[in-house]
């Protein structure tokens, strides 16, 4: 069991608490724990199913995103330019621990 957390807010607006293991991206957290996060592609950033929104604060401390996730999540429903991320695109970390994340609106 971890002790690594996450914070999910959902497409109703309700708020889950789950366990996110270190070995696994954020996407996989969201599937294994049984949120609506089809990743029809399985994680390889070829789709936007997977799209979540990050805290401003959060979004800055993370990585550029990829030209290809860039330009998935530029074509997605609700895309922020300083929030989107495909969730596949990102592995846990110490820093988003604890982190909180609200799925984008179904595709």
């Amino acid at each position: 069991m971890s002790n690594n957390k996450l914070t999910v807010i959902d497409r109703e607006g309700s708020t889950h608490d789950l366990e996110w293991e270190p070995d696994q991206t954020l996407m996989e957290a969201l599937r294994d724990n049984d949120l609506p996060v089809l990743a029809s592609c399985g994680g390889t950033a070829s789709c936007a199913t997977c799209h979540v929104f990050l805290d401003k604060e959060v979004f800055d401390t993370l990585a550029e995103r990829s030209e290809d996730e860039l330009e998935l999540l530029v074509d997605a429903e609700g895309y922020q330019e300083s929030g989107s991320r495909l969730s596949c695109q990102l592995d846990f970390t110490a820093e988003l621990n604890g982190v909180t994340v609200t799925l984008a609106p179904e595709e």
